[in-house]
């Protein structure tokens, strides 16, 4: 089992930034990956960002060039670093693990709220 905390979500104005922390309770070491989704009110769960146990790491377009994920702390905490952040990414932000069979396993969710 994969246990996931997650903090660092708040109210920001566009152009702003916040960064999200996941502390795992496994390595992402004996992981496939990690990464981070995000929900907005009546709209399905997408990909932000992810990243695996070599480091390679992949990005939404939507967010590439705003977004960085990566890891510290010996692979057991992941960050979202968010800059110039627009309305449209406002959500409820989750931290996912993905176990080596396919497994999901996701955090409670912090809300995101970017103010025009």
């Amino acid at each position: 089992q994969v246990q996931l905390v997650e903090s660092g979500g708040g109210l920001v104005q566009a152009g702003g930034s916040l960064r999200l922390s996941c502390v795992a309770s496994r390595s992402i070491f004996s992981l496939r990956a990690m990464g981070w989704y995000r929900q907005a009110p009546g709209k399905q769960r997408e990909l932000v960002a992810r990243i695996t146990g070599a480091g390679s790491t992949d990005y939404a377009d939507s967010v590439k060039e705003r977004f960085t994920i990566s890891t510290y702390n010996a692979e057991n905490t992941v960050y979202l670093q968010m800059n110039s952040l627009k309305p449209e990414d406002t959500a409820v932000y989750y931290c996912a693990a993905e176990s080596p069979f396919g497994q999901r396993y996701w955090g409670q969710g912090t809300q995101v709220t970017v103010s025009s």
